[in-house]
């Protein structure tokens, strides 16, 4: 038997041999390793059954319409990074943070304790108890996270096993893991793909399982990001004042349209740009030039990230939080930025 399998899966153990009885039943298996994400449909297996003297053959195809989903390598990402989030988020819980007053919310009234601030003083509530009482803060929760996924051509490149999109895909879902456990409500909106998506921000561990099966199919086209009519379209979608997390890989060419589109959202938004640097590049700057041809390559290398650098830097003179990141590191450095202005209340 020959399971004729759709294109991205790839069979170990086949054909695979089976003796039955006759009107017998039985079962066989073998192990499949998916080469992408989607939805995939397998539509025929190939039987040969040998004659009675086995000096012929009869081959059978039978229609066996069957469809799979294929995630994520979320084995890894829920394995050892989500643990050691979970780690990070117990060692944070403990650190005293400087906090601006801004994005935080009564929590409880208590005694008050050594190294509380003065203006945490509950005057009424020690006047009552005639002792001093001091207002308990926490964190703000309810707050609201959307992505803004590119899934143009520029996300397409390859670092490693992973394309960029696949990376910026796995960090949004470890920041969401995250988000969602500090009591904020996550959203998505792509652009630039076949099919543009938005899910509405909704908090609870069931938002994770609805962007999960949201993303999982999602793949980059060849068109241009443009990062206009995604502002347009977000903002007509989600009113409320939230943190808008645009991953992309920006260019210099980008400049006016994309500083429009950033201005416009900042308006109504709290906005953090992440950007996603080719490895390549950083390799090309630390490799020493020994010919004519590495010394051109070198020289390309260096006006790009020239230009990139100018970019971002003309993108905080908007006031914009600008995040330039290698892909591999897009999700730890998500959650850092996320988790320092939400202790600082900036959110």
């Amino acid at each position: 038997m020959f399971d004729h399998l759709p294109q991205g899966l790839e069979h170990e153990d086949l054909p695979q041999t089976i003796t039955l009885p006759a009107r017998g039943e039985g079962s066989i298996g073998y192990r499949l390793r998916p080469s992408s994400r989607g939805h995939f449909t397998f539509e025929h297996c190939e039987i040969s059954l040998p004659g009675p003297l086995r000096l012929w053959t009869a081959r059978r195809h039978v229609a066996v319409q069957s469809t799979t989903r294929v995630y994520p390598d979320f084995a890894r990402l829920y394995g050892g990074q989500l643990l050691a989030v979970d780690n990070w988020l117990s060692q944070l819980g403990v650190r005293q943070l400087q906090r601006r007053g801004l994005g935080m919310e009564f929590n409880q009234l208590r005694e008050f304790r050594e190294g509380d601030s003065l203006r945490q003083i509950d005057w009424k509530a020690t006047a009552r108890q005639r002792t001093p009482i001091a207002r308990e803060y926490q964190d703000e929760r309810d707050q609201q996270i959307v992505f803004m996924l590119d899934c143009g051509r520029r996300m397409r490149s390859q670092d490693g096993d992973l394309s960029h999109f696949d990376h910026a895909l796995n960090a949004c879902l470890l920041l969401s893991y995250v988000a969602l456990r500090q009591g904020d409500s996550v959203g998505l909106a792509t652009f630039a793909g076949e099919h543009d998506r938005y899910l509405a921000p909704v908090k609870g561990a069931g938002q994770l399982n609805l962007l999960l099966n949201s993303v999982y199919d999602l793949q980059t086209t060849r068109k241009p990001a443009d990062y206009s009519s995604a502002v347009r379209q977000l903002m007509v979608r989600h009113k409320k004042r939230s943190l808008v997390v645009l991953i992309t890989n920006l260019r210099d060419e980008d400049d006016e349209e994309l500083l429009a589109a950033v201005r416009q959202l900042g308006k109504h938004h709290r906005v953090l740009i992440a950007s996603l640097r080719e490895e390549v590049l950083d390799s090309l700057r630390q490799s020493p030039v020994q010919t004519a041809d590495e010394a051109l390559e070198y020289c390309g290398a260096i006006s790009f990230l020239n230009a990139r650098t100018s970019l971002h830097d003309r993108l905080r003179a908007q006031g914009m939080a600008i995040m330039d990141a290698r892909p591999k590191e897009l999700g730890p450095q998500l959650i850092a930025r996320y988790l320092n202005w939400k202790k600082a209340g900036t959110l």
